[in-house]
């Protein structure tokens, strides 16, 4: 049976870290796009080295379970550079996230880009636009629009990805459930709970996204 007045008092306080949770997945967000947006440009434009370099970065971080990065940013890499021995979980989260997502939203980006009708890049360079006007004009906002539900979907990823941010010592939602559960040995009521949230967190997303490509999409309806 479930003891449900203990999670009636638990909740407050694993919703008080809720914020922190999508802080981190807000930043990591936000850095793995500007970053996926420079390697899809790469991919496509095929800048010489360059090139090389982005396929080999997104091959390793497809490649590779995320933990394992996380764990390479927090516990491998001080060992070689100095400097990363004052880095605490929190930046190795969001340094893991970021690198790990932008592998993955960079292939989606590049492929909305690829997808835009030839045409018009054709049309825009016959009357004189540089690449970089075609691609910040013309290019970038149709394969943004064409890349958003997946976007969407990698944030919705990242927002239930910072649970292994606890491995690094990270007290968010999911650090807060472990140490509460340990503490009262109601397991079952702990992580169901904090399910709960995320599931909650997650279908309030949902809704926004639907709502974000119907105005999207408003333009390209007869």
């Amino acid at each position: 049976m479930l003891n449900l007045d203990y999670m009636w008092g638990l909740l407050p306080v694993l919703l008080s870290y809720v914020p922190l949770t999508l802080e981190m997945a807000t930043l990591a967000m936000l850095l793995a796009l500007v970053l996926a947006c420079l390697l899809a440009v790469i991919r496509v434009t095929r800048v010489p080295v360059l090139n090389g370099f982005s396929l080999l970065f997104i091959s390793f971080f497809r490649g590779t379970p995320l933990l394992v990065q996380l764990f390479l940013f927090y516990y491998g890499l001080p060992q070689l550079v100095e400097a990363l021995v004052s880095i605490n979980g929190i930046t190795a989260a969001v340094m893991g996230l970021t690198l790990h997502f932008s592998a993955y939203m960079a292939e989606s980006i590049r492929a909305a880009i690829v997808g835009i009708d030839r045409s018009q890049t054709e049309a825009a360079l016959s009357i004189g636009m540089t690449q970089s006007q075609l691609m910040r004009r013309i290019i970038l906002p149709q394969a943004t629009r064409v890349a958003t539900p997946t976007l969407m979907n990698y944030f919705i990823d990242i927002i239930k990805a910072t649970s292994l941010a606890f491995t690094l010592g990270v007290t968010e939602l999911m650090g807060a459930t472990q140490k509460e559960a340990a503490s009262s040995f109601l397991y079952l009521e702990a992580f169901l709970l904090a399910a709960m949230i995320y599931w909650v967190i997650v279908e309030i997303l949902s809704w926004g996204q639907r709502r974000l490509e119907i105005y999207l999409n408003k333009a390209y309806q007869r």
